[in-house]
């Protein structure tokens, strides 16, 4: 099962009470007001590499995720009901609850050495944000860049994080060996929309400005616009405003998203609609009714808008990515010369 990896190495505890994964888990809560009402379960995962099911139809194979659950409390997060594999809701567990694989680092050290790694391309951020505001804390991505730079593996990452910054000089030399790229997502600026539907997350101008800063040190950095919310974000001036802002960070490329509703993310969504914008709801019911998506014709028609805005704003023209700042060469040392 896809799941298997969070279960714990040793026997766990018969508590009824606890999710099945963390029986034997230290559990953790923190007094500072940043983590206060969530708990963190450190387990001792098993691995740490993986692979993605075919069906998921994604752009890439494996991934790395230290973390499952989010701080960031993205109200749609798509990823919002894997957390009831575990035992646990997809609504204020997904935000409140976080699993943490203390173990990450040595894994990935251990799994990418092995004999039957090919050196892959290995995606990071894909499901919940490894730069997520507990990494601040446990520090995991450390260990975990330092083993994919020392074997050379390429990588990616997507996050909302602006922490990312922090391990710049991991990133800058584990480019040096192999193919590494980043991505922020930021589907709008908008401040009110931000702080009620991303709570827990960075200004969206904040993670542009990340996005510059690992462009002008030779990281390569997208923005997924994602998620672009029907009848919040979507109108003309504020897809124009967004798209000048991503221009202006120096974004290599675009790839505009609309929200889409997965079961669990749907739920909490359309609960949170009813709350903050209940005039809302029959719209998001007529677009959303038959499905997690929404209409072709209005995917199509946000997209093809956006594209215009980048091309008419330069996004990706000329050079994708500015050059590595590179420390001018040192004049030599003066030397004595001595006569033989």
């Amino acid at each position: 099962m896809r799941w298997d990896n969070l279960r714990l190495a040793g026997d766990g505890q018969d508590d009824r009470a606890t999710p099945l994964f963390a029986r034997g888990a230290v559990a953790r809560t923190f007094d500072t007001p940043g983590f206060r009402g969530m708990t963190f379960y450190e387990i001792q995962a098993r691995s740490i590499i993986n692979r993605v099911p075919a069906a998921s139809r994604v752009p890439f194979e494996y991934t790395i995720n230290p973390y499952r659950g989010c701080g960031h409390r993205c109200v749609y997060c798509f990823a919002r009901k894997t957390h009831e594999y575990l035992d646990l809701d997809a609504g204020a567990d997904f935000d409140s609850k976080i699993v943490v694989k203390v173990n990450a680092a040595e894994l990935a050290r251990k799994e990418l050495a092995s004999p039957r790694w090919r050196g892959q391309h290995i995606a990071m951020g894909t499901n919940v944000d490894c730069y997520q505001r507990a990494e601040g804390r446990y520090g995991l991505m450390r260990g975990v860049l330092a083993a994919l730079r020392d074997a050379a593996n390429p990588f990616s990452i997507l996050t909302k994080g602006t922490l990312i910054l922090r391990d710049l000089d991991l990133l800058t030399e584990a480019a040096d060996r192999a193919d590494v790229s980043a991505a922020v997502s930021v589907g709008f600026v908008d401040s009110e929309v931000w702080r009620s539907v991303e709570p827990g997350t960075p200004d969206p101008r904040r993670r542009l400005e990340a996005c510059a800063t690992l462009n002008d040190n030779g990281i390569g950095c997208s923005v997924l616009m994602a998620p672009v919310l029907p009848y919040l974000t979507d109108s003309p001036a504020q897809l124009e405003r967004t798209v000048k802002e991503i221009a202006a960070a120096g974004a290599t490329h675009l790839s505009p998203i609309v929200l889409h509703l997965r079961p669990g993310a749907r739920e909490w969504w359309l609960a949170w609609l009813s709350r903050e914008h209940p005039r809302l709801v029959p719209r998001y019911l007529e677009l959303y009714g038959r499905g997690a998506y929404a209409p072709k014709a209005y995917q199509e028609r946000i997209t093809a808008q956006i594209r215009e805005l980048a091309a008419r704003h330069g996004i990706g023209r000329a050079s994708p990515a500015r050059a590595r700042r590179v420390p001018p060469p040192q004049p030599p040392q003066p030397q004595q010369l001595t006569l033989l």
